[in-house]
């Protein structure tokens, strides 16, 4: 089991403090943002008018999420489809890595999703600053009633703490299964199998659940 935890670490300092980075998920992030900058460079290479498969369903694949970000934010939602269509995608990517022979995903790391959870939580509350301005935004932490703030705080707080574990957790799960099933079987052709499946099918589905999570927090940041 320490084989899934067991990885090359960089060590340097910065202003005087000590810093510690998981050298394999640096090196895996910077495959996936490769992988999404060659594929956007095919992607506007050979448009057509008439679209071919691939052009047809990367044109899908942005259409479907331009309406869930318009169902969800209305006329703001171009302000944040970016957001949530590079999020699925990066999310997306870095599951299906672990297909890859001698590949891992950088979402293995809670460093990744804590960081990805970050981001979509400044984002809403940005957002909301802008919708609401800086009185309302702040008056909203203090409804119904006053002593509510401490606890509406925590709940803001627990979004980040449970959207990022929530991705790790499945990440990971399915990371410990297929590595269990291995020693068990001794490297026969299930392991293989569950590696595409928990890679394939449950990384799409929690990149999906993910994108749709951060758009929903971002959508109720600004409910009036």
């Amino acid at each position: 089991m320490g084989e899934l935890f067991a990885s090359t670490q960089w060590h340097f300092t910065v202003g005087g403090m000590a810093v510690t980075v998981n050298a394999e998920t640096v090196i895996m992030t910077w495959v996936v943002a490769a992988i999404i900058l060659l594929l956007a460079y095919m992607a506007v290479r050979r448009l057509r008018l008439v679209p071919g498969p691939a052009q047809n369903a990367a044109e899908m694949l942005i259409e479907g999420f331009m309406n869930l970000s318009t169902a969800s934010l209305g006329a703001r939602a171009p302000g944040y489809f970016p957001l949530i269509i590079a999020t699925f995608i990066f999310v997306l990517i870095s599951n299906w890595l672990g297909m890859v022979p001698f590949l891992s995903e950088p979402t293995r790391d809670l460093n990744t999703t804590f960081g990805l959870a970050l981001i979509g939580f400044f984002t809403a509350h940005y957002a909301a600053i802008r919708v609401k301005g800086v009185k309302r935004y702040l008056k909203s932490y203090f409804e119904p009633f006053v002593f509510m703030f401490p606890l509406n705080v925590i709940g803001e707080v627990s979004k980040v703490i449970s959207i990022s574990f929530r991705l790790y957790g499945n990440v990971m799960g399915g990371a410990v299964i297929v590595l269990v099933v291995s020693k068990l079987v001794h490297y026969w052709i299930l392991p293989p199998f569950l590696s595409v499946f928990f890679s394939f099918f449950v990384g799409t589905i929690q990149a999906f659940v993910f994108a749709m999570l951060t758009l929903t927090y971002i959508s109720l940041a600004i409910q009036d």
